[in-house]
């Protein structure tokens, strides 16, 4: 391999290192604020880390040609971005101009990124069909694992999303956890054993948070949490 491609190599990976520090790293950012009330919080600055850390996730998933990861990322950024109107709205502070400019952008995205995954799941595939069956079976079944993993994750975002337009305010129901907890243990697993090295930590990192947040919610019987409550 050439110097100057290590060196861009190395950018890569510190730009995926990065981003997978804010995007994990929001989990942590409210768990402090949940030990400090003494139940599970959401702050506000989950949402900005979700859609900065996304961003800079699925960037890095298109490089790396991970199908998981770039999939994973793509939609993401209009829920955040709704939660952040939300939020916005509910402070006073969205204006006709940052509504129409929050959309835009995001949808923007969303149809970037719906393309660029498209083309690391071409990739993968054509890289599959060079290999020999059992080793193609093998990378498939988990893929699989993953995908199960991922329609969780999505799932759990699409409850929160629901929750959040029926009651025009951004709201977190118990069961985002639950369904966290689980497809962490399966995103984890399938980005191990495809040597997705920073994906998977970034996966094992937020189980104690997701854990943590199960059992305050069971001790103190919250059934759904707001914004800035």
């Amino acid at each position: 391999m050439p110097a100057e491609w290590g060196g861009w190599h190395t950018a890569w990976t510190v730009f995926g290192a990065v981003g997978m520090v804010i995007f994990y790293g929001r989990f942590y950012v409210q768990w402090i604020v949940s030990e400090i009330e003494k139940r599970s919080v959401m702050p506000v600055a989950f949402w900005y880390m979700s859609s900065v850390g996304s961003v800079m996730q699925f960037i890095y998933a298109v490089y790396r040609v991970s199908p998981g990861g770039a999939f994973g990322q793509c939609f993401n950024i209009v829920i955040y971005t709704r939660n952040l109107i939300h939020i916005w709205r509910e402070k006073g502070r969205l204006t006709r101009g940052l509504n129409m400019a929050a959309h835009g952008l995001a949808g923007l995205i969303a149809v970037v990124a719906i393309g660029f995954m498209v083309m690391t799941w071409v990739f993968e595939y054509q890289f599959n069909q060079t290999l020999e069956p059992a080793q193609a079976a093998h990378n498939w079944f988990w893929l699989g694992v993953w995908g199960v993993g991922q329609v969780l994750y999505f799932l759990r975002f699409a409850v929160q999303w629901i929750a959040s337009e029926i009651k025009r305010k951004s709201v977190v129901p118990p069961v985002f956890w639950y369904l966290s907890f689980v497809a962490s243990i399966l995103q984890a697993a399938a980005f191990v054993q495809r040597g997705e090295w920073i994906f998977a930590i970034g996966q094992f990192s937020n189980m104690p948070v997701y854990g943590r947040n199960i059992w305050l919610i069971r001790r103190s019987g919250q059934r759904a949490l707001s914004i800035g409550e």
